[in-house]
Parts: structure tokens; C-alpha cells; sequence
């Protein structure tokens, strides 16, 4: 058996491919439509920030009717916060995503947050399907 891929979260070998600990291992040969995906993540729009305009204009209504420094004040506060808010929500980290069929299920075999390790498991499965693509080959 030769091992193409050994992390802490992932093992890959001729013939199995283990992910993490709750899931189960796929025998290679099963594997069908291997896939690339990445979930996509959440991008603040327009209206977000519209919406989130009209809720600081909201709580700031009350504080002007009895001084206009603190409604100022929490407005000068609150656009800064709203700002940071929508910059780390774009910042977070991407997740990809292996997904395959396995006699006739659709499953994920693997995500990670981790362009590079996740490149290095996806080229492990490639060349263990090769592999197997090869060696079950018969040749007259």
C-alpha cells in the first residue's frame, strides 16, 4: 500500500482515503466525479450597509431630541464599527471543498481552510485515482 498524503487531518493511500476523524474512508476505486468547490462566502452589499445606516439613524433619533453631541457622538462611533464589520467579513478565509460520488451518494470527502494543505490532499487523491485508473488497466 503506498501512502501519497499523511496530515493530521487527512490520509490518502492506494487504496483509502481517510478525512478527518468522524468521517468515514472512501475506498479509491468508488470514487466517481471527483470535484473542486469552494463555498462561498458572505459579501456585504449596498443594502447592507444601508441597512445598517438606517439602524445607527435609529438609536441616534432619540439621543438628538436631548443633545445633539451624543447623537453625534454615537454616529461617530457607529460608522467606524460598521466599517469594520463589512472589512472583516470580506477578510475571513475562503473554504474548499472535495466532493465526490461514492457508489451513488453524493458526499464531501474533505474541506479546509487552507489553500495549501488542501492543494497538497487534492493532488494526493489525483494521483492515487491515477493509480488505481492504471494498475486496473488489462493489457492484451
Amino acid at each position: 500500500m503506498r501512502i501519497y498524503y499523511r496530515g493530521p487531518d487527512a490520509v490518502v493511500t492506494s487504496t483509502v482515503f481517510a478525512g478527518r476523524a468522524p468521517a468515514p474512508a472512501y475506498a479509491i476505486r468508488d470514487l466517481q466525479n471527483v470535484q473542486i468547490s469552494r463555498m462561498e462566502r458572505f459579501e456585504p452589499s449596498v443594502l447592507h450597509a444601508a441597512a445598517g445606516l438606517l439602524i445607527i439613524a435609529a438609536a441616534a433619533w432619540p439621543l438628538w431630541q436631548a443633545s445633539p453631541l451624543y447623537a453625534l457622538a454615537l454616529v461617530a462611533l457607529g460608522m467606524p464599527a460598521l466599517a469594520a464589520g463589512a472589512v472583516a467579513l470580506r477578510l475571513r478565509p475562503q473554504t474548499f471543498q472535495l466532493r465526490a460520488t461514492y457508489r451513488g451518494a453524493a458526499v464531501e470527502l474533505y474541506s479546509s481552510q487552507d489553500e495549501r494543505v488542501f492543494n497538497q490532499v487534492t493532488r494526493a487523491l489525483r494521483r492515487a485515482i491515477e493509480d488505481a485508473t492504471w494498475t486496473g488497466l488489462k493489457v492484451a
